[in-house]
């Protein structure tokens, strides 16, 4: 069923769970568009004396710059707790997303590229995140901090107030035109940069097929044409954003002159508009801080509109249909019950999409501690039975059960003791030499990496390192051949029932090809291989080859 949450889900939960800090966030913005209002009023009543050759008490010149401090003090708490809290919405919804990940059928991982669905996680949740720490509540309090600006300046004079009411919605036009050209250029070039996030994982991929069809130049120029895609829209999001400011700034100086000459009037002119030297020293701080919060809306409002098609991503991979829950009642003492049962494929169909039926009536039985090599034509199905297996995948009829339980079924937590599975090249992650062994399963100990290593013909090549099973993945130097090892001892480490081999020595010379045989004899012994790869016959027990497709 589909996952109904959301980035709005993900949004009520964090101001749930952070009250305080909501609450404190609205008080620091209240306080700042209310402190940003008192010191023109200060001023105002500072030029008056002055103009009246009056004597300026210290206590007002300190009101004066006390409220400038305080001012400036909310200000920056406003920007600190907006980011704060674009960060506990940020952190939120990565971690949302993680655990949607974990419940993702196989299917959308093989039916979606590795560089769009990176694209989520990074670009789509970075345009989030600006879109609350540059967007939403920045533009909330820019425009309350307009408004009431406007407010003040239509109490000090109706006439300047009334202008600056009418000419604000015009400026406002203009910003939003610049952000409709600017939000265009934006989406450009994140269509750019989700190409290039593709193109270089499928260069790498197919590294070895491009070079035999020497379609390297094919690929850098592809590479080339997209970073100048990107190149352009940025360009031209570039200028927009340089002539906007330069603009604005000049509008608002052409206003000002435009307010003081309406002031300086006779006759009903200035009854209307006339106004003190220092409530026109006023207007004048007010009008500058009137441009500098209406700006901002503009770009707060195309930060927002950036980040729509992010939002609507997200959304959509949040609510990606979920793979079927497992029978967590199933333990792994009642998987290991019935062994003599083995694996059983009962009249199975399968199929990826709705063009392309991979099995229509597949069956057969493995014996437990059977060795049984699947041969067939390229793209009869082989990998896709291990998928089955392994429970990445349902079938649309029949069955696949293994000791007598549906493989769809079985908890992800018993599927380390029941499967090992070695595949073709051997994947790193970020740690130790005995981390690639255990990967970080607190279940599997060093004594059982040893043993596993040991049984692989690998532990005195580990010891051979710097800091022995403790080196750093990244800095021990393994051959192709120790890479297959380190993956077979991978596999066997939880002491599995059941491997699994995906042509492991496919790409092996002769030499390295027989010690993975050897190791593999070793490992196989009292368990049940199932394997994709014809050289292994003379290797493993019990031997049976099962002929897959026609």
């Amino acid at each position: 069923m589909p996952n109904q949450s959301g980035l709005k889900s993900v949004v009520l939960k964090t101001v749930s769970a952070s009250k305080g800090m909501t609450l404190l966030t609205a008080i620091i913005i209240a306080g700042a568009i209310a402190a940003a209002l008192f010191p023109p009023l200060v001023l105002e009543r500072i030029v008056n004396r002055l103009i009246a050759q009056q004597q300026i008490p210290l206590n007002l010149a300190l009101t004066y710059f006390g409220l400038l401090v305080v001012s400036g003090l909310l200000e920056s708490g406003q920007n600190i707790m907006i980011t704060k809290f674009g960060q506990k919405i940020t952190h939120g919804l990565r971690s949302a997303m993680c655990a949607k990940i974990e419940h993702l059928p196989a299917a959308y991982f093989t039916g979606h590229e590795p560089g769009k669905i990176t694209s989520r996680f990074v670009n789509d949740v970075d345009a989030v995140d600006s879109m609350f720490t540059n967007g939403i509540i920045s533009m909330f309090a820019d425009t309350f901090k307009v408004l009431s600006i406007l407010a003040v300046i239509y109490y000090k004079s109706k006439g300047l107030g009334l202008m600056m009411i009418l000419i604000t919605p015009l400026l406002f036009a203009m910003t939003r035109l610049f952000q409709k050209r600017m939000l265009a250029a934006q989406l450009a070039n994140r269509a750019a940069i989700s190409k290039v996030n593709n193109h270089v994982p499928e260069t790498i991929g197919n590294i070895r097929m491009i070079h035999s069809l020497f379609r390297q130049k094919y690929m850098e120029q592809k590479y080339d044409a997209y970073i100048e895609e990107s190149y352009r829209a940025t360009d031209k999001s570039n200028l927009y954003a340089s002539i906007y400011s330069p603009i604005i700034i000049f509008i608002s100086s052409c206003i000002i002159a435009a307010m003081m000459i309406l002031a300086a009037l006779d006759g009903q002119v200035q009854q209307f508009f006339g106004i003190t030297v220092g409530t026109a020293v006023a207007i004048m701080a007010y009008v500058n801080r009137v441009f500098e919060p209406l700006e901002s809306i503009g770009m707060e409002i195309q930060n927002i509109q950036s980040a729509v098609a992010g939002v609507k991503r997200i959304n959509e991979f949040l609510q990606e249909p979920e793979r079927e829950e497992t029978d967590a009642s199933i333990t792994f003492t009642e998987l290991s019950a019935n062994p003599k049962l083995g694996i059983r494929f009962d009249q199975v169909g399968f199929r990826y999409d709705s063009k392309h039926t991979v099995f229509s009536d597949l069956s057969f039985a493995v014996e437990n501690g059977e060795a049984v090599t699947f041969a067939g034509r390229t793209g009869a199905g082989k990998s896709t039975i291990f998928r089955l297996l392994l429970g990445l995948y349902s079938p649309e009829k029949g069955r696949v059960l293994v000791h007598g339980v549906d493989a769809d079924k079985i908890p992800d937590t018993h599927k380390r003791e029941l499967f090992g599975y070695v595949e073709q090249s051997f994947h790193l992650v970020d740690g130790t030499v005995a981390e690639q062994i255990s990967l970080f399963d607190p279940e599997i100990n060093r004594q059982k990496v040893e043993d596993a290593a040991k049984l692989v013909g690998l532990h005195k090549s580990i010891l051979a390192l710097a800091n022995g099973y403790d080196t750093p993945a990244e800095n021990a130097a393994f051959s192709q051949g120790q890479l297959q090892l380190l993956s077979i001892a991978r596999a066997i480490a939880a002491s599995p029932q059941i491997l699994l081999l995906d042509e492991i020595t496919a790409n092996l010379d002769s030499e390295t090809e027989r010690r993975i045989l050897d190791a593999l004899n070793r490992v196989s012994q009292y368990r049940t291989v199932l394997s994709i790869s014809h050289r292994l016959q003379e290797h493993t027990h019990n031997h049976r080859i099962i002929q897959i497709g026609n």
